[in-house]
């Protein structure tokens, strides 16, 4: 029985998130604004076998520290996730995220007419109704979001 091992490259500097629920690291990417377009190595492991979750994703980011709003968004995607900071090729940092009581800023409320979508400038700030199902409210309209169909800001 012939068994293969994918090897990944160590970073010297940087963030890795682990424990990605399975397929969503695209999104993660997405919603962290990662295109590398900057030039910094990205690593992207997709379907990894995972005794926890079965399967997992994993992202690595050279050069990049995620900043608390990139938790928060993570919290709400991928709320499993683990953050590991590597500063010199060491786990410096883990972490885990975790659901704040409300969230200002990232998303998007998704009903047309809240004024956060207006020409007023409002920024949203969403109320963390149920950190367990992941449950969203804007403050300004009351809208109930799902958190599968936010928009980033």
């Amino acid at each position: 029985m012939e068994q293969s091992e994918l090897m990944v490259r160590r970073i010297k500097e940087g963030t890795v998130i682990d424990h990605i629920d399975e397929g969503k690291g695209l999104q993660v990417l997405d919603a962290l604004g990662i295109d590398g377009k900057d030039g910094s190595l990205i690593t992207i492991a997709l379907n990894v076998p995972s005794g926890k979750f079965k399967k997992k994703d994993i992202i690595k980011v050279e050069n990049k520290f995620l900043k608390d709003d990139d938790t928060n968004k993570l919290a709400v995607i991928v709320p499993n996730a683990t953050i590991n900071i590597i500063k010199n090729y060491k786990l410096v940092e883990k972490r885990r995220v975790a659901l704040p009581n409300e969230v200002d800023r990232i998303f998007r409320c998704s009903n047309p007419e809240c004024i956060t979508n207006s020409t007023e400038h409002i920024e949203s700030i969403m109320d963390v109704m149920d950190k367990e199902g992941r449950v969203l409210k804007c403050r300004y309209c009351s809208r109930v979001l799902d958190v599968n169909k936010l928009r980033y800001n």
